[in-house]
């Protein structure tokens, strides 16, 4: 679904390998319904409620980190956390530098919000979260980008006409098409499926979390996750 991130210095990053029953799970909590911090001050969504679950198969002991999302693989190569579970869209960029769980949502269109519907995405500014893939779409397109840290910056460019309309998962827009926002009739395959990010050494790990995921996809607790949380398409 989201997110591109690489950067050169993390290929020669060592990192420690997992050796224990607790397992740090990074992700951003920003970016509901994948994942968000409710009123508690706890990580909640979808990705929380998959987790623990996946932890609780696998016998393991989950512990929550958030980390913002443009540093959030080379502080999992660093291993300030055993995981990423934050939406992270599969691509070979990626696979480059970090390892992948089994998909646990498949891809899913990125799509548009914009106040006017009759918005032509070649020749507007299209804001996107940075380190993307909805980002790096549009840079690869050559249309008008702009750039912010957090998605909620991105729609907030779009309300405050700094941008005519915003790229990003379909699911995460529909929280957001509301007071003058509205889809537009376009849609953009990007992009693999979302699966969790490991370190390359972490193979004990993978085994055990894709051993997890493919039993609740078995058992179709995941497909029930996903309807729950309205996250994107089914097994």
């Amino acid at each position: 679904m989201k997110k591109l991130l690489l950067t050169a210095a993390l290929v020669a990053a060592t990192s420690p390998v997992f050796a224990g029953d607790v397992v740090r799970m990074g992700t951003e909590g920003a970016y509901p319904p994948y994942n968000f911090i409710n009123d508690a001050g706890e990580v909640d969504g979808m990705e929380r409620a998959l987790g623990d679950e996946l932890c609780r198969r696998a016998e393991l002991t989950c512990e929550w980190v958030t980390n913002d999302w443009d540093s959030i693989i080379p502080n999992l190569v660093s291993g300030n956390y055993d995981t990423i579970i934050a939406g992270m869209s599969v691509t070979a960029e990626r696979d480059q530098v970090i390892d992948f769980s089994e998909e646990y949502i498949p891809p899913e269109p990125s799509g548009y919000l914009a106040m006017d519907a009759g918005v032509d995405v070649s020749q507007a500014v299209i804001a996107a979260q940075a380190a993307t893939i909805q980002a790096a779409f549009v840079a690869a397109q050559g249309w008008t980008l702009v750039e912010f840290a957090t998605p909620e910056e991105t729609i907030a460019a779009v309300r405050n006409g700094e941008a005519d309309a915003v790229l990003a998962d379909s699911s995460f827009l529909e929280g957001h098409a509301n007071d003058g926002l509205q889809f537009l009739d376009r849609k953009e395959s990007i992009g693999g499926g979302v699966a969790i990010g490991l370190r390359e050494s972490d193979g004990e790990l993978r085994a055990k979390l894709d051993a997890a995921i493919q039993s609740m996809k078995a058992d179709g607790s995941l497909n029930k996750l996903i309807v729950e949380w309205e996250v994107g398409s089914t097994w």
